[in-house]
């Protein structure tokens, strides 16, 4: 049974990718990330010798620290997390035991640098219709819930990355694109480490919509069409942003916990 301050890895395992996750710190020692530089999904790297410092950033917030055992350095920095007002739980077991049981893990290798503020800065073409739209949700879910998006003309994508240090993604010739018959979402998942069978699922119906093969997926006309209907709801791109992470977080939901059920008109009874 974990203490009241620790939160078990099935338990965070079924919390990890909803827009109500936690924020996930990892205090592991600079040796022990350098031995496995990754990390758990949407979490970020701080310094357990500075947890005074810091730990007011998250007040008010839920938070879950992950050290390499889940001892004293994320039971010391989540005991200065709860003084400062943050609801705070440190992970059983700590790296070891996520790794261990096989939880998702993301491959930092391929990252972007961070900004002066710890996030990632991303830069595409305007009006997202789909993959513009599911690699956000990825990134913001799995990988940096703190990221920048920043939407401008086809034609400034790469001038604009230069000047402002940002990471294009889904336009032709860059690391973050399409590859053969994969989408953009498919890169990301694989450059990320990010393997699911609700994650494989949902990037099936991505890659069908975004590349017109309805035939992949039973959903993808489906999903074309709410995607097409808010790109036409939006003049702001980060509006329309906004309004697509939800649709994102449902589809995730059906593709993890509800592809099996179905829905049908209650036995027995008719409408009048």
């Amino acid at each position: 049974m974990p203490s009241p301050n620790e939160i078990t890895c099935p338990q965070l395992a079924r919390l990890t990718g909803l827009p109500d996750a936690p924020l996930i710190i990892d205090v592991r020692t600079d040796e022990d990330f350098a031995a496995d530089p990754r990390l758990l999904p949407a979490s970020i790297r701080r310094d357990f010798r500075t947890a005074a410092s810091w730990a007011p950033d998250y007040a008010g917030k839920a938070v879950v620290v992950v050290c390499q055992r889940g001892q004293k350095l994320s039971q010391g920095s989540t005991a200065w997390l709860q003084h400062a007002g943050a609801r705070a739980e440190s992970l059983q077991g700590g790296f070891e035991s996520w790794r261990d049981s096989s939880g998702l893990l993301v491959t930092t290798a391929a990252l972007p640098p961070r900004d002066g503020q710890g996030r990632t800065l991303w830069v595409t073409r305007t009006r997202p219709k789909i993959d513009r739209i599911a690699c956000p949700w990825l990134i913001r879910r799995f990988v940096d819930p703190g990221a920048v998006f920043l939407f401008v003309a086809a034609s400034e994508v790469s001038a604009v990355a230069d000047r402002f240090g940002a990471t294009p993604f889904d336009i032709d010739g860059v690391f973050w694109s399409h590859r053969g018959e994969a989408c953009s979402f498919d890169t990301m998942l694989e450059e990320f480490g990010l393997a699911s069978p609700a994650l494989a699922r949902l990037a099936t119906i991505v890659r069908a919509a975004d590349t017109a093969r309805l035939d992949l997926a039973p959903q993808a006309a489906g999903f074309l069409a709410l995607s097409l209907g808010l790109s036409r709801m939006y003049r702001s791109d980060l509006e329309q942003l906004d309004a697509g992470m939800l649709l994102y977080d449902a589809l995730y939901r059906w593709c993890r916990d509800a592809s099996d059920e179905t829905h049908d008109w209650p036995s027995g009874l008719r409408p009048e």
